[in-house]
């Protein structure tokens, strides 16, 4: 006998939805679609969207490589707080675009958002190859500015079509799709710190930038969508001004804000830390790499836990976990301490970002509104991503005091673990289920 075919209506982004759908009034208007939750195409599909994610995001997280050479050779004429402006403007714009590629995203048009942003992106690149020594203004319009919005337009698109093909497997594909982008932070950060020396930034940052546009259009290849345009499907829009009347939603939106003033500390200066403090250069520069190599192996794992457990659950956990790591930073004086703190702060890190979407995602009262909530708390959270690397540089000074920065990010990540923790308390209370 074959198995009955499951059905479900299709959302806009990742995570786990079974429970919010199951409670939520069927809306009369919206079709049925048939979720495969695997096969040929489905998984074709995460594995684009994974080397998309290497090729775009990926590359982006490299910046600790590039805040390390600007700080010591390229931009050695401005402050360690002016250069980070170029990281967080570059990684808040994913989160700032969030309401608009999610609507474009609803709206069927997921092969423009991918086709501008890829070529945004990859053209970008190779204009911050083209830029001077000194010349701050030019390298924060193409790596700040271009990347940025090249970021903004691929990143939620990528992510999201895994409900296309997914339904009791979301969790597993979406870590899949993101860790992509940690195998491309593993990648890049090496090739540019080999290639930095040898060839200056110029050529090093073309090299690099070559593989960039072969991962976007390969990615773009091998990715397919399902369902018709949400104009043909007759969904109505999500009432997002209510969101802000939502004690539970409005509580997760701060603790990932604050969660996120923190996180990027490591990321962005965990190399430049390594240097000055008796680590082994050759070593030093594959901080960066290792973090990120934790990260892709814990990113699926991480997200398939949710489908068991609940994003909440596991997000406040891994936060919990980011803070402690980021305070024991500061015992990194050798070797085998940058190793410890770079595998474990990898893992949490990686697990963070990516259960923040499943997060959001559940709290939606159906699939209608999911693309609206997971875009406004992407855009409020932006600010956040923005501000935190200039306030750490300002903390951090031009002597390198090192201890104020790492307060500061380890005591902001753990308040948002502990809004994480009452963010899941508030919505077991409404759903009588601890997997919240």
């Amino acid at each position: 006998m074959d198995r009955p075919k499951e059905t479900e209506m299709l959302g806009s982004t990742s995570g786990p939805l079974d429970a919010n759908v199951e409670r939520a009034a069927p809306d009369a208007n919206a079709d049925l679609f048939e979720v495969p939750d695997g096969g040929f195409e489905a998984w074709m599909t995460v594995a684009g969207a994974s080397l998309v994610q290497a090729g775009t995001f990926g590359y982006a997280f490299t910046f600790g490589v590039y805040e390390d050479f600007y700080v010591r050779v390229y931009l050695s004429n401005h402050s360690p707080s002016s250069i980070s402006w170029i990281g967080g403007f570059q990684l808040a714009q994913p989160f700032l675009w969030g309401p608009i590629a999610g609507k474009i995203f609803d709206n069927g048009g997921f092969r423009k958002l991918e086709f501008a942003g890829g070529l945004i992106f990859a053209f970008s690149v190779f204009m911050l190859s083209l830029c001077k020594p000194g010349q701050y203004y030019q390298i924060f319009l193409a790596q700040a500015v271009g990347m940025g919005i090249g970021l903004g337009l691929t990143f939620l698109p990528t992510v999201s079509i895994v409900v296309h093909h997914f339904k009791r497997h979301r969790g597993l594909a979406s870590g899949i799709v993101l860790a992509g982008s940690s195998v491309g932070a593993v990648f890049f950060p090496i090739l540019l710190n080999n290639l930095l020396p040898k060839l200056g930034f110029g050529q090093a940052v073309r090299v690099s930038g070559a593989i960039v546009p072969v991962c976007i259009v390969v990615g773009n290849l091998m990715m397919r969508t399902r369902p018709p345009p949400r104009s043909k499907r007759g969904g109505k829009n999500a009432p997002t001004v209510s969101f802000f009347l939502e004690p539970v939603y409005m509580i997760g939106v701060l603790g990932a804000f604050l969660a996120l003033l923190g996180l990027f500390f490591p990321l962005v200066y965990i190399q430049l830390f390594s240097v000055q403090h008796n680590v082994d250069s050759k070593l030093a520069f594959y901080s960066i790499a290792i973090l990120n190599a934790s990260g892709a192996v814990v990113r699926p794992l991480a997200n398939h836990l949710t489908d068991l457990c609940g994003p909440f659950n596991i997000l406040a956990l891994f936060s919990l976990g980011c803070s402690v790591i980021i305070f024991a930073m500061l015992g990194i004086n050798n070797d085998a301490g940058l190793v410890v703190i770079s595998v474990l702060y990898g893992a949490c890190f990686s697990a963070v970002l990516s259960l923040a979407f499943a997060g959001f995602a559940s709290l939606a009262k159906g699939p209608e509104e999911v693309g609206a909530r997971v875009g406004v708390a992407l855009a409020l959270c932006s600010i956040a991503v923005l501000i935190s690397p200039p306030i750490q540089g300002v903390l951090l000074t031009s002597d390198f005091h090192w201890i104020a920065p790492v307060v500061f990010a380890g005591s902001v990540t753990l308040a948002g673990a502990g809004f994480f923790l009452l963010t899941r308390t508030l919505q077991a209370r409404i759903t009588s289920n601890w997997r919240a």
